[in-house]
């Protein structure tokens, strides 16, 4: 096992800090696969709604959970793909106009195309995370994928750019090389998760991936197999959480057990004679609730979160363009009753998205809706390696001096052909 085909990716929720190691095996290039070698998990205390509010309290929980992991897969790693998502980003489109050089396109046309689209001036306080090519068009013909080898004169590119606020990233950043690691890279969460639950046809027939966390809920829509649209709702499972605190007046942690153990989002799936037990207090002594009263509380909640995706899906046009419907990931999305709910507000198809494509290993350790993200962070990591041993290559030249800054630029920016 070379730690040139050893991936790590790694997940920094506001409730809880996920890590994986993984081998990166599989037809290469084409279709990398990995093979899970270790997880690990601790506790966040210290991010707000998908935001570095206490670096000490993050970079604890980092340490334990890729400890935890590397301990597992008796491998340590140097460096890991982080994901990063939350209410500062933001996304644009962006167009790049080139004329074509000889008689046919090549590569250099499409990657000078490429270039003018990705020249946008980006705000002081912002960083350019992705650079997404959409589809070109050739003179007037529109929406074509692969330009290259056809005849025309003007060539035009669409880009999807996506931007986020420099201080959450250096913040991250910074939290990751306290706990001794290096960020590889930085990975918009829910583009990740895409990779682990999405399959192809799902993201060309239209599909919004709706990754429940438990600061933030996470919108990405795919049409025509490419991303459309970004959304963040400020809600999550920690709304929830406190919904339950406030109306059944027990403490946070009996919250989080109680939504756990008898949590239901969808009311009319509770039987109304089941009660359950509360954790008794001195001043209350004992008592019991019918189960209706807890998913009553739940279902509220997570009523108004769906229908706050549902007008975002809207806002931005693709309400009617969801043939393949809603995948739902993220903690809160394991919760019964979560899908029966959401296909009633989206008015459409509803599934569970758990990571499955291209893994092997330590499946059954990875087989929960939390666990999309950080499992698609390991499978960006091996499309990485697979497509440049960027690992590899970079240590190389990292050593020689300046030339690594070039080459992860343009890695960065020109291996985004998987989403």
């Amino acid at each position: 096992m070379t730690p040139e085909h050893l991936v790590a990716g790694l997940d920094i929720g506001s409730a809880r800090t996920t890590a994986i190691i993984a081998e990166v095996e599989g037809d290469l290039p084409k279709h990398p696969s990995i093979k899970v070698l270790g997880v690990g998990q601790a506790r966040t205390t210290g991010m707000r709604r998908g935001v570095v509010s206490d670096i000490e309290e993050t970079t604890r929980s980092i340490r334990k959970a890729l400890q935890d992991a590397e301990r597992m897969a008796g491998a340590q790693i140097q460096e890991v793909y982080a994901g990063i998502a939350g209410e500062h980003v933001q996304a644009m489109t962006s167009k790049g106009i080139v004329a074509v050089s000889h008689d046919e396109i090549n590569k250099s046309d499409v990657d000078r195309a490429n270039e003018v689209a990705r020249a946008q001036a980006i705000p002081q306080d912002r960083e350019l995370l992705h650079a997404i090519p959409q589809e070109y068009t050739v003179d007037k013909n529109l929406g074509i994928r692969d330009p290259i080898g056809m005849s025309g004169t003007r060539l035009e590119t669409e880009m999807y750019l996506v931007t986020i606020g420099s201080s959450p990233a250096i913040n991250l950043r910074k939290s990751v090389e306290r706990a001794g690691y290096k960020v590889r890279e930085l990975v918009l969460e829910p583009l990740a998760s895409a990779l682990a639950v999405l399959t192809e046809d799902e993201k060309e027939l239209g599909v919004a991936l709706v990754e429940m966390g438990a600061g933030t809920t996470d919108l990405a829509v795919f049409h025509e197999g490419k991303i459309r649209h970004l959304g963040t709702i400020a809600f999550g499972g920690n709304n929830v959480t406190s919904d339950i605190v406030h109306g059944l007046g027990v403490t946070q942690a009996d919250a989080e057990r109680l939504k756990e153990r008898y949590g239901c989002a969808y009311e009319p799936l509770i039987d109304p004679s089941e009660v359950i037990q509360l954790p008794s207090t001195v001043a209350q002594g004992d008592r019991q609730i019918p189960r209706e009263l807890l998913a009553h509380i739940i279902h509220q909640r997570m009523d108004e979160i769906f229908d706050l995706v549902q007008r975002d899906v809207s806002a931005a046009g693709y309400a009617n363009k969801l043939s393949a419907g809603v995948v739902l990931t993220g903690g809160a999305a394991a919760m019964q009753g979560v899908a029966e709910l959401a296909s009633d507000v989206f008015g459409t198809g509803v599934r569970v998205g758990i990571p499955a494509e291209n893994i092997t290993g330590l499946i059954d350790s990875v087989e929960a809706p939390r666990f999309a993200t950080v499992t698609g962070l390991a499978q960006y990591g091996a499309n990485r390696v697979a497509l440049g041993g960027a690992t590899s290559g970079a240590r190389r030249i990292a050593i020689g001096g300046g030339g690594m800054d070039k080459l992860a630029a343009r890695i960065k920016f020109w291996l985004q052909d998987f989403f």
